[in-house]
């Protein structure tokens, strides 16, 4: 139990780390570095979990996929930036950060998977 608290705590401080760097480079009125981080996030984890996932070692999934990604991507921050949008009445920009949140997102998973398995 110790090896995985600290395995996610490592993980979380890397992925944590990583995201607070793609917020300082992509600094706009729009929400895209939460964007940035998610598809990135999304298409580098299925890639791993559908290329190595099976044989990996569970402290080494726990770190990536727990502490890394679990920190790294960003969905209670694109929640939070899409009510930050409706609340200051951008409508547009709030359903576009949703669809495209949410349709690439997937679609970045389903490519990570499709690149493992080739």
């Amino acid at each position: 139990m110790v090896l995985e608290i600290a395995a996610v705590a490592a993980g979380g401080a890397i992925g944590a780390t990583l995201r607070y760097a793609v917020y300082k480079t992509v600094e706009t009125g729009f929400p895209w570095a939460t964007f940035v981080v998610n598809i990135v996030g999304c298409v580098l984890a299925s890639f791993l979990m559908f290329r190595y996932g099976i044989d990996m070692q569970s402290g080494l999934r726990t770190f990536l996929f727990v502490g890394l990604f679990g920190a790294f991507t960003t969905m209670s921050t694109f929640s939070i930036d899409t009510v930050n949008l409706l609340v200051s009445g951008s409508y547009w920009h709030a359903a576009g950060n949703i669809v495209l949140n949410s349709l690439v997102c997937v679609g970045g998973a389903v490519v990570g998977r499709h690149l493992a398995l080739m």
